[in-house]
């Protein structure tokens, strides 16, 4: 059995020839380590390994999850938590107390409802990802991007929306998140990762007041491809931790 730790530098090893194969800095990549369904005593195991971003699905449970981390780390730790699973409203206010990174904004109601509650709780700012659906899969969640290159209304809605979030106090817009399909010729993948690059520097020029630099994409399966592909985020579980409660 490998532990946290091998894990970890096996996978920091992958970054860095990904890295160096797209002329990148492995320095420039941030590896969101994914803890959803697992316990506490993991994070702080991987925390004692290295890791520093952390990464939970659901707002509930990271609501619970933070502070009995930061009860045994303290909350000056170092740790940064990046909710990267979608937020129904009712749930807006967790995760607008609780999460450092937003991963999935894909609706402005939740976009306002973060917003107001973050001028309530004076956290600051939020810095928040738009999801955004370049597959066109009717599974994965995100803004309709899957034909952005030749439909004008998928930009004009994403520009909307990419306007509207930008001018919501507490709200840090960073990039955009996607998902690529699952269990499909790497070609497929990499065309995934490629076209919402090329949407992120397409909404840069179109709403310059904010900036859209960044990309959240790549899991275990895929980040390597993300990686070569322009991806500064990735969000890896699997990889680090075996496979899940929720996968066995």
């Amino acid at each position: 059995m490998t532990t946290i730790a091998e894990r970890y530098a096996a996978l920091q090893e992958q970054i860095a020839q990904a890295a160096a194969r797209a002329g990148r800095r492995p320095e420039a990549i941030t590896l969101v380590a994914v803890t959803k369904t697992w316990p506490a005593a993991v994070v702080v195991a991987a925390y004692q390994a290295g890791m520093r971003h952390f990464g939970e699905n659901r707002p509930e449970e990271l609501a619970a999850k933070r502070p009995e981390v930061e009860a045994r780390l303290g909350r000056d730790s170092g740790i940064t938590w990046h909710l990267i699973g979608p937020v129904q409203s009712r749930k807006s206010d967790l995760a607008a107390d609780y999460a450092d990174v937003f991963h999935a904004l894909d609706r402005l109601k939740i976009a306002r409802r973060l917003s107001e509650r973050l001028q309530e709780n004076g956290r600051g700012n939020l810095p928040v990802f738009l999801e955004v659906n370049v597959s066109g899969e009717a599974a994965k969640a995100g803004l309709e991007c899957s034909r952005w290159e030749e439909e004008p209304a998928q930009r004009r809605a994403l520009q909307e929306v990419a306007t509207a979030v930008a001018g919501l106090p507490g709200l840090q817009p960073l990039g955009l998140m996607t998902m690529a399909p699952w269990q499909v010729e790497e070609a497929t993948i990499r065309s995934v990762f490629r076209r919402t690059k090329a949407l992120a520097e397409w909404l840069q020029a179109a709403v310059p007041q904010a900036g859209w630099s960044a990309l959240s994409m790549g899991m275990t399966d895929d980040f390597v491809s993300a990686i070569e592909e322009g991806a500064t985020h990735i969000r890896v579980g699997r990889a680090l931790f075996g496979p899940r409660s929720d996968e066995e």
